[in-house]
């Protein structure tokens, strides 16, 4: 009910409504799907691929964007820079609840989640733009925004994004110092509107 609150109640992601005519959104850490259903009710043109690594949030995922038949898609996986197996940890970050799961590398034997890089989702849209990037992986934008993101960074227009912490943040902005954007707070959320390569 924490979720639903921020998204529906509190309106958190109100700053993104100024994207015009998005057509594809990728959702990571797409939890039960509260978001990707708000992006679907403003976004009539939207298509959204939510990622999510938690096999029970999933299941609900799936089930709350049923509604809007073809024009969601849930992938049962994790944000990573690379395509790999990843292992999951449930109950030791943050506050310990549902919405805390985190990803890490790990041994093979370990390892139970499907870790998709950004050119492979890119590959789901038919090698489209991603209009608006929400990206909320708990500590995993470590990992997403390291050397490997200048690779698909000039694919992205918006970018709604909850960072855990100094040093996340500073991985985060380092990524995007070849590129102008407005910025903007909202709640827990930095957002960087209309993100484009520097001259």
């Amino acid at each position: 009910m924490s979720v639903f609150s921020q998204i529906f109640a509190w309106d958190e992601y109100a700053c993104l409504r100024s994207v015009s005519s998005p057509r594809w959104i990728l959702d990571l850490g797409a939890n039960v799907g509260y978001s990707g259903a708000y992006f679907l009710s403003c976004f009539p043109t939207a298509s959204v691929i939510a990622v999510e690594p938690d096999v029970d949030n999933c299941k609900l995922c799936h089930r709350n964007l049923a509604p809007y038949g073809k024009r969601a898609k849930v992938v049962p996986g994790a944000a990573w820079s690379t395509r790999s197996r990843l292992v999951l940890s449930r109950g030791t970050f943050g506050d310990g609840r549902e919405w805390a799961t985190q990803v890490s590398a790990g041994a093979d034997r370990e390892a139970s989640v499907e870790g998709y890089d950004i050119p492979s989702l890119l590959e789901m849209t038919g090698g489209e733009r991603i209009d608006i990037l929400k990206i909320d992986i708990e500590r995993s934008e470590l990992d997403l925004f390291g050397s490997r993101s200048s690779s698909w960074l000039r694919a992205i227009g918006n970018i709604c994004i909850e960072l855990h912490g100094a040093d996340c943040e500073r991985v985060f902005f380092d990524a995007l110092r070849g590129f102008d954007y407005a910025l903007q707070r909202s709640g827990e959320l930095t957002v960087c509107l209309d993100l484009r390569p520097r001259a």
